[in-house]
């Protein structure tokens, strides 16, 4: 029976229960390696199989069936996982759980690299916590983002040549929904592509009915208590969408413009009496109520208490007025005072107790207070308005300006400041109580910087506007009676029916009432996520009590107030307790020249192609190598590079798979499975070389665990793969072939064998949170695989390791990189090996020469020519003469290396090319004409070239010396 015929037996099954089986891993073609091997000693290495048995149904490859890791493969892992319930919170290992409440997507979202952050940095916590033995719960959702999804459905019915306004409220929210159920799980299924380990079981919708109840239940909670309100106030008017706005819908764009100079004249002086104003918007100045000068402008004091005429009113008056609010150094020092179009305007006008007036209508034309003008749209009255300006010679002058102009995030159109009646929370309350929790350190803020500007934003305040004029979204739970006075009755309540039995005990029962038609803020939901998706208000559900408060919030910097801020606000006023205990603020991903992603810069990069030409887990590892709070560049390079680090890893695992006992050696697999890592004693039993890179291990155990408890990522990212690509692949493992195939030891073979699946082992769970896929993959071709790696015991901490031993090996190290850059230098053929005196004291020569067999290896030596002695060799003169560290020294006879006559011919011709080459540069700064008039750059960098050719030159004549030396001794 061949291998490839053969079964395994149950032991190496995964899990009984598993609803999936694993394919057979079977190795094909052994690997050729520099050596021979011996045929009839240590024949195991030949082929073996650690396969489980599989159905046509399999999950998991061996590296032994594939030259590389087939990304195609994540997906079927990923349902795998899912399928054996991983990601749900398990009790059985602790108490003490883990949880963290994904940010949700909007539901009309579509993957891009900042949900491919968050989702990699939430994914690592919980993966880690989960493997610490905690019950971890990362609880998903989406958002049902009122005004981007409502403008897409408007934008499908427009294309149908439907209106929203023909189909009515209760149809358009049907056809919504009816959306929502089609396309609304994309951005999920995309996510689950990133390896999120969430439990979709608990996956949840803003709109849910108990996450609505929640909704209604804290606006009602916060009126009773007198902390919502209605009012006119100014808001963020977006004419297009016919709706209130928030700040962080609106986004601000440097574009070209202009400022307007226009005169005004004083009421009652003569032709000469006029103040000239500088105006972006010379639309608004129907809406003037006022004209301000700063009180120590001289220019103006004698209009102060005048009067003057807004031009194309027909003669309407406003007063004159000082105030210090005014920049005199601005324009020509003079400012119109618009309070119903401009946010500073408006606040003035409350300060100085003028009137608002409005001169726009809710679809950016001009209403009747613009005379002549109304019914124009805003900027068709501009153009027109300034040509009129120009013919009563009240226009000064029109100069180019750059605008900073407020943008619709969703629409693209410009936002219009607009007083209008609003649904408004009192902030200051909340944030008193949010600052404090920060302040006793209930919640603690990374970076620590952001701690400054949270304060500073609580501390500054404003009332929120939470009314937004909406069809999709949750309708503000206010009844208002027919008949009656809008502003001053109404009734809040929790349902219909309940409104309706309180206007009835106030008005009697002859009454009709009709709900407010606006919908709440996306926000004021997304505030209430941590609890409302836990249960709350039903403070006895048993989720709410299992995991709230949760543990973590994780977003990015740029929502700290518009989200993180509300969260915890409105955690402590209905739970009484701050909703997370750490938040931890991830930066923006910008492209390989820093600049922001953009479709206008064509340089977005799209996280679905980037996993289908690097794979998950290379795009992971790149994005978590960054530091929090801090901006990440992402370039090709940087993908390509973590691309081949897990092409490092699967040969790695190849290596390992390849070199272990076959399976029926029973008496080698319980040598193997005999050693225990975790006690000293059998650590100092170790061979310098395998005890080296244990120590080295538990190290970094140690050094990775503390990070991951201090959320450095960077650190972990960048800690592991330097000892996985360094340590242990590019030392240990070509350190080990000289144990496996020159030992002439079973015994030594297997102690290398066991130090090998040891290490592999704690380098995948080590890995596992930041490249899930591929470490899993590896894990499960491992041998005697109990359970899968997500849900594995994290390695111990505070192993032993043996200091004194790991500087023993980094002197062999640096005796064998001293080795090869001889060889190198002197370009000896890679497969010739050269002979070697190692001098050093008794002590090092003891345990160097004990790893006589790994230096002959990783130094390409011959092994019966190298010689320890604590003096030079006889032939020292005629050697090359290399210090490896103090105390270790070797001399590499020169003829061994190198064919002395032909090196020197080659030397010589090569240092007869250099020194014409340097003469070229040294003319050329001596050239008078070319000092003067090259540039400076070029001057500098001729002289850096002279200065490094010059010093190449000096080596070469030391070079040459020392072999015609060499020549004259050995003659």
């Amino acid at each position: 029976m061949s291998l490839h015929q053969m079964a395994i037996s149950p032991p190496f099954l995964l899990s009984s229960r598993s609803a999936y089986t694993l394919n057979p891993l079977l190795f094909a073609k052994h690997r050729r390696f520099c050596f021979p091997l011996s045929q009839s000693r240590f024949s195991s290495i030949k082929r073996r199989s650690f396969a489980v048995v599989a159905s046509e149904n399999g999950v998991f490859t061996s590296p032994e069936l594939a030259k590389s890791f087939d990304f195609t493969s994540e997906e079927r892992i990923y349902n795998w996982w899912q399928s054996q319930g991983y990601f749900r919170p398990k009790f059985d290992r602790g108490s003490d759980p883990f949880v963290i409440s994904m940010p949700p997507p909007n539901v009309t979202g579509s993957l891009h690299m900042g949900h491919a952050m968050f989702v990699t940095l939430e994914d690592i916590m919980v993966r880690y916590h989960r493997m610490r033995g905690r019950p971890t719960l990362w609880l998903p959702g989406t958002d049902h983002a009122g005004i981007a999804t409502q403008l897409v459905v408007e934008r499908m019915l427009a294309s149908e040549g439907i209106k929203r306004a023909e189909l009515g409220r209760d149809e358009f929210a049907k056809r919504v929904w009816e959306w929502k159920e089609k396309y609304g799980g994309t951005i999920t299924n995309q996510i689950k592509r990133l390896g999120a380990s969430c439990d979709w079981t608990r996956e949840r919708f803003t709109l849910d009915e108990q996450l609505s109840r929640a909704v209604v239940e804290a606006f009602v909670k916060l009126h009773e208590k007198g902390l919502i309100y209605q009012g006119s106030y100014m808001v963020n008017w977006s004419p297009k969408l016919q709706t209130a706005v928030s700040d962080l819908e609106v986004e601000y764009s440097e574009e070209p413009g202009a400022l307007y100079y226009i005169k005004y004249r004083v009421a009652g002086g003569s032709r000469s009496d006029f103040l000239t104003i500088a105006t972006t918007r010379p639309e608004t100045l129907f809406g003037d109520v006022a004209i301000a000068v700063h009180p120590q402008d001289e220019r103006y004091s004698k209009y102060v208490g005048q009067m003057a005429i807004v031009p194309m009113t027909y003669g309407r008056h406003v007063p004159i007025i000082s105030d210090k609010f005014v920049d005199k150094d601005f324009g020509t020092g003079v400012l119109k005072i618009s309070p119903g179009h401009d946010h500073n305007d408006y606040l003035l006008a409350r300060k100085l107790g003028l009137p608002i007036l409005n001169v726009m209508n809710k679809d950016g034309t001009l209403n009747e207070v613009a005379g002549l003008y109304c019914g124009l749209d805003r900027f068709e009255a501009r153009k027109k308005l300034w040509c009129e300006l120009e013919e009563t010679d009240l226009a000064v002058k029109k100069e180019p300006y750059t605008l900073r102009v407020p943008r619709s995030q969703r629409g693209g159109e410009v936002i219009e400041p607009l007083v209008s009646k609003q649904w408004f929370v009192t902030m200051e309350p909340l944030a008193e109580k949010a600052l404090r929790a920060v302040e006793k350190g209930e919640l603690t803020i990374m970076p620590e910087r952001f701690e400054k500007i949270y304060n500073h934003w609580l501390s500054n305040i404003k009332d929120w506007c939470i009314s937004r004029q909406l069809w999709w979204g949750h309708r503000i739970p206010v009844w208002y009676i027919v008949g009656k006075d809008c502003e001053e009755e109404y009734i809040v309540a929790r349902s219909a029916e309940e409104a309706l039995i309180k206007a009835c005990d106030k008005y009697g029962k002859e009454i009709e009432i009709y709900q407010d038609p606006d919908v709440l803020d996306t926000w004021f939901s997304s505030a209430l996520w941590p609890f409302s998706t836990l249960g709350w208000p039903d403070v006895s559900a048993e989720d709410f009590k299992r995991f709230y408060p949760t543990t973590m919030l994780e977003t990015g910097h740029d929502i700290l107030f518009f989200w993180v801020a509300r969260m915890v606000m409105m955690g402590i006023e209905f739970t009484g307790t701050v909703p997370f205990s750490y938040v931890y603020l991830h930066g923006l991903i910008r492209d390989s020249e820093g600049r922001k992603m953009s479709k206008t810069l064509g340089n977005v990069i799209d996280p679905l192609d980037t996993i289908k030409e690097f794979g998950t887990d290379a795009l992971r590892f790149t994005l978590a190598l960054g530091t929090a709070g801090q901006d990440l560049n992402l370039s090709t390079e940087r993908l390509t590079a973590n691309k081949a680090f897990t092409n490092k890893l699967w040969n790695a695992g190849k290596f390992v798979l390849q070199n272990l006992p076959d399976r029926d050696n029973v008496s080698g697999w319980q040598t193997i499975q005999a050693y225990k890592f975790d006690m000293e004693e059998s650590l100092l039993r170790l061979p310098l070389s395998e005890c080296w890179v244990v120590s080295k291990l538990h190290l970094l155990i140690d050094a990775v665990t503390e990070s991951y408890n201090k959320f450095f990522f960077g650190e972990v990212g960048r800690e592991t793969y330097d000892f996985i690509w360094g340590d242990f692949a590019d030392w240990y493992i070509e350190a080990s072939k000289a144990r496996l195939y020159h030992s002439g030891d079973d015994s030594v073979a297997l102690v290398a064998q066991a130090v090998l699946l040891y290490v592999f082992e704690s380098i995948l769970k080590l890995l596992h949170p930041f490249m899930p896929f591929v470490t899993e993959e590896l894990w499960q071709a491992l041998p005697n695989r109990k359970e899968a790696l997500i849900i594995s015991s994290w390695p111990q901490t505070s192993l032993p390791r043996n200091t004194t031993l790991v500087k023993r090996f980094e002197n062999l190290q640096a005796l064998t990189r001293a080795i090869r850059n001889a060889r190198a230098e002197y370009s000896v053929e890679p497969a010739k090996r050269i002979s070697a005196s190692i001098v050093a004291s008794e002590e090092v020569i003891q345990y160097i020469s004990e790893e006589k067999e790994v230096l002959a290896l990783l130094s390409r030596l011959d092994l019966d020519n190298i010689h320890f002695t604590d003096s030079p060799p006889g032939d020292a003169k005629q050697s090359v003469h290399l210090v490896a560290s103090e105390g270790l020294e070797a001399y590499l006879p020169l003829a061994d290396m190198v064919d002395i006559s032909a090196e020197v011919q080659r030397l010589s011709k090569r240092l007869s090319k250099m020194q014409t080459e340097y003469e070229g540069l040294k003319a050329r700064l001596k050239s008078p004409k070319f000092i003067e008039k090259a540039p400076e750059d070029i001057v500098r960098g001729v002289q850096q070239k002279a200065a490094e050719a010059e010093e190449k030159i000096n080596l070469t004549k030391n070079r040459l010396d020392f072999l015609k030396s060499t020549v004259l001794v050995s003659q």
